[in-house]
């Protein structure tokens, strides 16, 4: 399948810059969110991504954004890519309303970090048509989508997806579906972690970060990693794991729900562990 249409559901952080890189690889793409102001917000984004790449000799910003098409409900599409917040019942239901929408051979994904696709996939006439395509922030810049199989996914269709990262210059890796999948099983409790060596006093926010940084040669320590990722999605995914492993380990800090709780959710509030301008 080559995928000529691509919807993308979901015009925050990760969407926009899923469909930029998809625009980007000559493809058409159909934005959509219910959010006032979300997709124009996501455009301006691409615009100013897409001008730096050009300066070191990307593709031309007014040809990738030419191909970004805002439209205001779910449309038919050869793929579906959705990028909604890490709710499970709001993902069943746009899953619900695609598989209703895109024609019968079209292939239904989720970029979800967490949420079981079996659960996607089951809330859908076409299971075997339902995958796992997990992005990584901030996605024009890398190169890993995590590919995830349902029980129910076909070999076709994980093989198109495979393909089709490639062709956006990514690099797949598959995982099987378990809570958290390969990424976040390992990435959550470091975070994890690294909330409780502040809330328990033992080191300053940068110390630990800078710790992360030269001693493990990590580019971003795990304090501004959450603040990037948001910390209420990592609380959610921490959620997600505890609920679906049973392992205490995985329940998250109490700094980072109280974080949360008073709106300190990283770079998009302009408060996390860091204050951002």
């Amino acid at each position: 399948m080559t995928f000529e249409r691509v919807l993308v559901v979901g015009a925050g952080q990760m969407g926009g810059g899923i469909a930029q890189v998809v625009a980007a690889s000559g493809r058409a793409v159909f934005l959509h969110d219910e959010v006032p102001g979300a997709v124009e917000r996501a455009l301006a984004a691409m615009e100013r991504s897409l001008a730096k790449l050009a300066e070191k000799g990307g593709v031309e910003p007014s040809e990738v954004l030419a191909r970004v098409r805002p439209v205001e409900a779910i449309v038919d599409a050869d793929l579906m890519i959705e990028a909604v917040v890490e709710d499970a019942d709001v993902k069943r239901a746009i899953f619900r309303e695609a598989d209703t929408t895109l024609g019968a051979k079209a292939i239904l994904a989720s970029n979800t970090s967490s949420i079981p696709i079996t659960s996607l996939a089951a809330a859908t006439s076409r299971p075997e048509r339902v995958i796992g395509m997990h992005f990584f922030n901030p996605v024009p810049v890398l190169k890993l989508v995590e590919v995830i199989r349902a029980v129910q996914t076909s070999d076709e269709t994980a093989a198109a997806i495979v393909s089709l990262a490639e062709d956006l210059g990514k690099v797949p890796a598959e995982a099987r579906d378990f809570p958290g999948f390969v990424s976040n099983r390992i990435l959550m409790p470091f975070v994890n972690e690294a909330a409780y060596a502040l809330m328990e006093g033992v080191a300053e926010p940068e110390a630990i970060d800078t710790i992360a940084r030269l001693g493990f040669a990590h580019p971003m320590g795990p304090l501004a990693l959450a603040d990037l990722i948001g910390l209420d999605t990592c609380v959610s995914i921490m959620e997600v794991l505890h609920e679906g492993l049973g392992d205490p380990k995985y329940a998250p800090c109490p700094l980072l729900r109280q974080y949360v709780a008073a709106g300190r959710l990283g770079r998009k509030t302009g408060r996390g562990f860091y204050v951002y301008e």
